[in-house]
């Protein structure tokens, strides 16, 4: 009942509207100005009766920001200031005892009889094996005892990473790929099949998937969370379906904010510095954010964030000919990589029998026609983007504790607005991107119950492809071009001309009048194109796709001693809206919805050295039959100090079909993107011009459906090989997975060490397949259709499909951490990753380096209030398959160095660092652009 009337509350509260609000800056302050007058009103909630205060240092008398001050027993607490110092105001009764502790250090309990100021020094830890986790288990429990591996990124690691930001720094953990789209946009993938449309990993911030309902994955940290924000990132590389659901396949992120109970007060940062890039030169970037906080009484506490970053995206500028790698714009039919417009091309011959037919040319003319393809003149990126990269991120949460305990109501309303590149099947500038969150939470430390929705539009964001594709239409029709084309070829080989030099005077003569990048007639056909939906003639995607999203779960261990059982569910709709432009939703959105159910059940034995974990789940999707997905693992804690773990799982995962794997409808130039749910084969419907139509019966036009790329195609790998055989594609239904881990944690002296391995076997493996429907004739006819592929009178389609034959990833990774040289801190991590299949010419994608190391030097404290930081990491050269397309990525080696200074007078951090230090220039990925150095100094104030 609470589950359906968040639902209900979500669905028709209107509220997002208001997120326009802080797009101007005066409404922005507006809302601060209603924010704080709002929060005031609650001020009166609760009376303090009595005042702890204090200081907290470590063994230096150095003050420790951030250390937490907590009521034994309770959920009232505050954390201390960048000092060191705290003020604890509760009206709770003394006597009691106070926990203090700081992630790094020994917690200390003290009892307090009176009302007093105290002073606290806490002792270091030697290893992080102390540090608690969330996401393992769905419970709190020690990173040394977790069942499965999980990697953790603090306030610690923030403060001291080398990167220009924390999301950044999540690269430098052990078996994390980070694959960089663009300046604002990087995608995070564990353990192989990478893409940047990442749907098999998940990424929670505050509980809230946030993944755009119509694209299905995240756009990394482009709306995401404030760095100053950030309490605690965790990392669960593998299969977790057993406790998070579907798509929970490779790994999941979460990422927790600071509450404003614990963490109160303005604190802000300012960055700057430049971008450095061959194709793109030097530019200068911002990034700016300001979180305010308050805790109002024991029962209300607030608290808002914001944050602008602006500057320039990498270039993407290769103009490689991907139709025949190696050669260049010499050819005909050149197609380049980051050129679009030139993918339009047709059999040159062909267009000069529809002359002579019509009498424009002889009929003898037709033979002087090469039997070949042309294509047409393309405009490069650089001429269709500005490479604007922007982050604009609101977020507000309202905290309220009815009865001053843990018990907590949240509400929380995330808003971002960005511009950025997405390199899906074609390349995507994504202008005015708006993203918004809302949820109401339910929660204390054995429950919570979560409702939130996910609303997105896509603004002003258009396909580059298509816009190239379009411009040059908008100027003149391709018959046009390709007649005149055809036409000046012939005279030119009267005239006697070579084939190479008709060519050239082929494609001046058809390109005569074009439009050239900066006129206003270019200006003009651009606007018209990137404001157009219709790809027809245009390239605008629009989208207004919805997700609504509620999950619960309870913790019975306060009430069964013998073990601690848990039980949780989840239920989610989406409902796609994109106005046709990108699914086939063209008569109104397309809804369905999942429902997911578990239970856990942990048992700890042998005097608390062994831990046994089971969970099951069973989710349904209404497009599919249920899944059923357990999971077993096993913990031992060995040695006489407890310093040894073991652990072993076998987890089993699925993932769904996503949005656009089922409801897809969408010309990318190349090929047709067509879903493969039942209900999608006939909703998409094309009709298109044939060349030969005697073989069609006399019909100049032939109408084909997504059907048909299901049911009468050829497999595009056969045609291209001469030999075309039927595709027999199946219709795509839910991928499974089993995935086998070991691994060990430990102390062994001075070195702290992680090491695992895992073996993954995949059943139905998601995959892309590639086939060619003929516009006539049935495949297998061994007449018309071939006939049709003579004749070019066919259409390239990607269907949506599983794997035939069996799939397996593998792989193996150690971590070692260790302090040398009186204090100075050095870790390195390497990790091994690979896979097989027994198809050859199935497209796994993998997209993963098969070696990566990486390595961390420095100090917090190497001087009084100095610190630095240089990280290291070098990855193996892999090959890159994608939709966009499939090319070699060298191997890269990068070195990020920061120093940082801290002023205790002004609160304040001072950093200056450099990602990239050398200037090598890489990539990640095949299409995007080379990432260069980014340089960068920061001020961060009162982050603790």
């Amino acid at each position: 009942m609470i589950i359906n009337s968040v639902i209900f509350v979500l669905k028709n509260y209107g509220i997002e509207k208001i997120c326009i609000l802080f797009l101007s800056k005066t409404n922005f302050i507006m809302i601060r100005t209603i924010f704080f007058a709002f929060t005031f009103l609650f001020s009166a909630l609760g009376v303090a009766q009595t005042t702890i205060s204090g200081k907290v240092t470590d063994e230096q008398n150095q003050p420790i920001p951030g250390a937490s001050i907590q009521i034994s027993a309770t959920t009232v607490g505050t954390v201390t200031d960048f000092n060191g110092e705290f003020n604890l105001s509760t009206d709770q009764n003394l006597p009691f005892k106070i926990i203090i502790s700081s992630i790094g250090f020994t917690s200390q309990t003290i009892a307090l009889s009176s009302a007093q100021s105290i002073e606290i020094q806490l002792k270091e830890e030697t290893t992080s094996l102390g540090e608690i986790i969330i996401s393992a288990s769905r419970t709190p429990e020690r990173i040394f005892e977790s069942p499965v591996t999980v990697e953790r990124f603090g306030l610690k690691e923030i403060k001291n990473t080398a990167s220009v930001d924390f999301y950044d720094g999540l690269e430098n953990l052990k078996g994390v790929d980070i694959n960089t789209n663009s300046l604002t946009f990087k995608s995070i993938n564990t353990r192989g099949f990478a893409a940047f449309a990442n749907t098999r990993f998940v990424q929670l911030i505050d509980g809230m998937d946030n993944a755009a309902p119509a694209l299905n994955f995240p756009l990394g940290n482009l709306l995401g969370m404030t760095e100053i924000d950030v309490q605690s990132v965790e990392l669960l590389p593998g299969a977790s379906s057993a406790l998070y659901g579907a798509n929970a396949f490779n790994g999941i992120l979460f990422m927790r904010s600071k509450n404003p109970f614990d963490f109160e007060g303005i604190s802000t940062y300012a960055k700057s510095g430049m971008t450095s890039q061959k194709a793109a030169g030097d530019n200068v970037f911002w990034d700016l954010g300001i979180r305010v906080a308050k805790k109002f009484s024991d029962k209300f506490a607030a608290k808002a964030n914001f944050s602008y970053l602006k500057g320039t995206d990498w270039f993407a500028v290769s103009e490689e000919n991907v139709l025949n790698p190696g050669t260049g714009r010499e050819l005909p039919n050149y197609d380049g990589l980051n050129v679009y417009g030139d993918e339009v091309s047709t059999n040159i011959r062909a267009v000069g029998l529809a002359l002579a037919e019509n009498g424009i040319i002889p009929a003898a003319a037709v033979n002087l026609l090469p039997n070949e393809s042309v294509s047409r003149t393309g405009y490069l990126e650089r001429d269709l983007t500005n490479y604007e990269a922007e982050s604009v991120k609101f977020d507000a949460a309202l905290h309220y504790r009815p009865f001053a305990d843990d018990f907590e109501i949240i509400y929380q309303g995330k808003i971002g607005k960005g511009a950025t590149i997405y390199q899906g099947a074609n390349r995507y500038s994504l202008k005015n991107f708006f993203l918004q969150q809302h949820k109401i939470e339910f929660k204390n430390d054995n429950f919570f119950v979560r409702g939130y929705m996910t609303d997105e539009d896509a603004g002003d964001s258009y396909d580059m492809r298509f816009t190239g594709i379009n411009v040059n239409r908008y100027w003149k029709t391709d018959q046009q071009w390709f007649g005149e084309y055809a036409g000046a070829y012939v005279q030119s080989t009267l005239g006697g001309a070579s084939s190479e030099q008709a060519h050239n005077i082929a494609r001046q003569a058809a390109d005569t009048g074009r439009l050239i990048p900066g006129t206003p007639e270019f200006e003009q056909a651009f606007n018209t194109v990137t404001t157009n939906a219709d790809l027809a003639t245009g390239s605008q995607f629009r989208d207004a796709s919805q997700l609504y999203h509620a999950d619960a779960n309870y913790n019975f261990s306060h009430l069964i001693d013998f073990a601690d059982i848990q039980v949780g569910g989840s239920y989610r709709t989406y409902r796609l809206n994109s106005f046709g432009t990108i699914f086939t939703d063209y008569d109104g959105p397309i809804s369905y919805s999942e429902l997911g159910l578990y239970t856990q059940i942990q048992k700890q034995l042998m005097d608390e050295r062994l831990k046994l974990t089971g969970s099951l789940r069973y989710d349904k999707s209404e497009l599919f039959e249920g899944q059923v997905t357990p999971r077993f693992s096993v913990g031992y804690t060995a040695g006489a100090n407890r310093n040894h773990n073991l652990r072993a799982s076998i987890q089993t995962a699925f993932r769904n079909p996503t949005t656009q794997d089922l409801y897809i409808g969408l010309d990318v130039g190349r090929a047709i993107l067509v879903g493969s749910a039942e209900n999608n084969l006939d909703r998409y419907q094309r009709t298109f011009n044939v060349n030969n139509s005697v073989a069609n019966g006399g019909e100049a036009t032939a109408t084909i459906s997504a059907r048909d790329a299901y049911e009468n195609s050829f497999l595009a790998s056969s045609v291209q090989a001469g030999a075309p055989v039927a595709s027999n594609v199946g219709l795509v239904k839910p991928e499974q997975a089993i995935a086998y881990e070991i691994g060990y944690r430990g102390q062994l002296g001075k070195f702290e060490i992680d090491l695992s391995g895992y073996y993954t076997d995949y059943t139905d493996f998601i995959a892309n397949q590639n086939v060619i429907v003929p516009l006539y004739g049935q495949v297998g006819d061994n007449s018309q259709s071939l006939a049709a592929l003579e004749s070019d009178d066919f259409k390239v389609f990607q269907t949506y499909t599983n794997a035939k034959s069996g799939v397996q990833s593998y792989g193996a990774s150690i971590a070692i951490a260790t302090k040398v040289f009186n204090g100075f801190d050095l870790s390195g991590n390497y990790t091994y990753a690979d896979f097989e299949q027994e198809d050859p010419d199935f497209r796994a994608g993998f997209n993963t380096p098969k070696h990566k190391f990486k390595a961390s030097f420095g100090h917090t404290e190497l001087v009084k209030n100095f610190g630095f930081n240089f990280s290291y990491r070098w990855s193996d050269s892999y090959f890159w398959q994608a939709s966009f397309g499939d090319g070699n990525i060298p191997s890269i080696t990068v070195l990020d160095a920061q120093l940082n200074y801290t002023v205790p007078s002004l609160k304040s951090i001072f950093k200056v660092g450099a990602a990239n230090l050398s200037g090598e220039e890489y990539y990640t990925a095949y299409g995007t652009g080379l990432i260069g150095t980014q340089l960068y100094v920061s001020w961060t104030i009162n982050n603790f």
